[in-house]
């Protein structure tokens, strides 16, 4: 049986955990801090659904080793350019059509859990 229209994938990556360097004051500037990333992606995947090809499908493990090796080795002063980064990041595999990056940042306020950034593309 034939599916009508395409099918669309989407990946969800919950709850990264990484360290790196946040912040604008000199504390956060010295000290790496945690964070947390919340990844979606989307892509075309009618050649995978309908032929289990690993070549046609995102790896969603590739990706991740890209993020945290971003995210791990450089500095942000804040959490919108790091989301931003993240985004780029996803945004360069030719296959993703939709990428949506949220980070938190845990105890960045008194009396908050965390203070969290979304950004999304789509091509």
């Amino acid at each position: 049986m034939k599916a009508l229209g395409s099918t669309t994938a989407r990946i969800q990556i919950k709850n990264l955990r990484l360290r790196t360097y946040i912040g604008i004051n000199e504390e956060e500037i010295r000290n790496r801090q945690d964070v947390v990333i919340n990844l979606v992606l989307e892509y075309l995947a009618d050649q995978v659904t309908h032929s289990e090809s690993i070549e046609h499908a995102v790896n969603y493990r590739t990706l991740t080793k890209a993020v945290i090796r971003h995210v791990e080795r450089n500095r942000f002063g804040l959490l919108e350019r790091l989301a931003q980064e993240v985004l780029d990041v996803l945004m360069n595999h030719p296959q993703v059509s939709l990428a949506q990056v949220e980070i938190d940042k845990p105890h960045a306020l008194r009396f908050a859990d965390s203070v969290s950034v979304t950004l999304c593309a789509m091509r």
